[in-house]
């Protein structure tokens, strides 16, 4: 596992490292020379400085491939573990319930009387 670090942290400075060559290469517009670098070619020579950051941008975009797939690789394998290995399946999901079915109402013993209906006393003229 530590191979993976190790390897994921030179991959991430091979990245800024292609970055930079690829930022500091001359432009076919010269826009370098728009944006006050127009003397950076001094240093390298006319034909020298396009030379060293061509290597350079081939040995860089070289090793980012093959730091790609070497991560994609090393991180397949790793993969056999599980975060989820100590938590429990989950169970099926609960099937909707079936409306309530009205129970009947118990019926009368059949030695009881029937209650009689209740009257109300007749209204008095005044």
């Amino acid at each position: 596992m530590i191979l993976y670090y190790l390897l994921s942290t030179v991959y991430v400075l091979v990245c800024f490292m292609l970055l930079l060559v690829v930022l500091l290469q001359q432009g076919k517009g010269d826009m370098a020379a728009a944006f006050g670098g127009g003397g950076s070619q001094s240093a390298f020579g006319a034909r020298g400085g396009a030379t060293l950051l061509s290597k350079a941008t081939a040995v860089l975009a070289v090793l980012f491939m093959i730091g790609a797939l070497a991560l994609a690789i090393i991180g397949q394998r790793g993969s056999s573990g599980s975060l989820m290995t100590g938590t429990p399946a989950p169970s099926a999901p609960a099937q909707p319930s079936a409306p309530p079915v009205p129970t009947p109402t118990p019926a009368a013993p059949a030695n009881s009387t029937p209650a009689a209906p209740r009257q109300t006393p007749p209204a008095q003229p005044k």
